[in-house]
């Protein structure tokens, strides 16, 4: 499969204000790709698009979850630019909680962020897409779309899901120049755990404690996984890994299917803690 030569066609990036998103932005500038930045943080896209090269960035505030804004973008984002060679859905929340602690509007919520805000920009630029020579759409899944720890039940699901819905997508497109693959971090440093949501049953300091205990655990600077995650676009890769700790949860999940929670319990005890009162 041919790689893709970024200088001068476009990206489309989601959740690209902060985190992950402005990392590979920054990293595929350098490189002279031309960017179409989505987020619902219009102050954040700003900042960000003052950084970069000027007349190679487009910024577009969205919220992924409504679907006619998301029609929206993607139609102007063809209409003005044309073909579009790579989409990186970075865009992502967590949410810390039991299934006794979370309400079903908390994880539909996060189902409708992490999940269906990825498959409609994915659908609604997929016609962008095939107008170019070669194409490829990277989506952020997670550790967790390998195994999935309990106190995390709507980012497993959602990442599962995410995982299902990139492979079997990449069937579907079999044959055609749109190829499809995910990213699978154990753990960058960057603000989405300290940042992201938790049930409105738990005591904040207790939410608090669990999210700063799942943050201890991150190995991987940033501007690492953004070279990872633009380097497995280029080569339009179908399954990376981001971490040594991905590669460890990828090998037990698959030699103890049933039991690799047995494994996995100990590492995660704090951060999967919701309960426990603070002394």
């Amino acid at each position: 499969m041919a790689k893709l030569d970024v200088t001068g066609n476009l990206t489309v990036i989601t959740g690209a204000a902060s985190g992950m998103g402005a990392q590979v932005a920054r990293g595929l500038a350098a490189r002279g790709a031309r960017l179409a930045l989505l987020d619902r943080d219009t102050e954040g896209l700003a900042r960000l698009s003052a950084e970069l090269p000027a007349g190679m960035v487009t910024t577009h505030t969205v919220d992924l979850v409504d679907d006619d804004a998301v029609a929206e973008a993607a139609g102007e984002i063809e209409r003005t630019q044309g073909a579009v060679q790579a989409l990186v859905t970075c865009a992502g929340s967590s949410m810390l909680g039991t299934l006794d602690q979370l309400t079903m509007a908390e994880m539909r919520w996060l189902m409708d962020v992490n999940l269906w805000g990825t498959v409609s920009i994915t659908k609604a630029l997929l016609p962008a897409l095939r107008r170019s020579p070669a194409a490829h759409i990277t989506h952020l899944a997670s550790i967790y779309a390998l195994g999935a720890p309990a106190g995390r039940i709507p980012y497993a699901m959602s990442k599962y899901a995410v995982r299902g819905f990139t492979e079997a997508l990449r069937h579907e497109l079999e044959g055609s120049t749109v190829s499809v693959g995910a990213i699978y971090p154990a753990g960058v440093k960057t603000g989405i755990i300290l940042h992201g949501r938790y049930a409105a049953a738990i005591d904040p300091a207790i939410a608090a404690r669990a999210a700063a205990a799942q943050a201890h655990m991150y190995e991987t600077e940033p501007e690492e996984a953004a070279q990872i995650i633009i380097r497995a676009t280029i080569e339009r890769r179908a399954r990376t890994m981001i971490g040594r700790k991905a590669y460890l949860v990828d090998w037990i999940t698959r030699a103890m299917p049933v039991r690799y929670w047995n494994l996995m319990r100990g590492p995660l005890r704090e951060a999967t803690d919701t309960t426990t009162p603070i002394r």
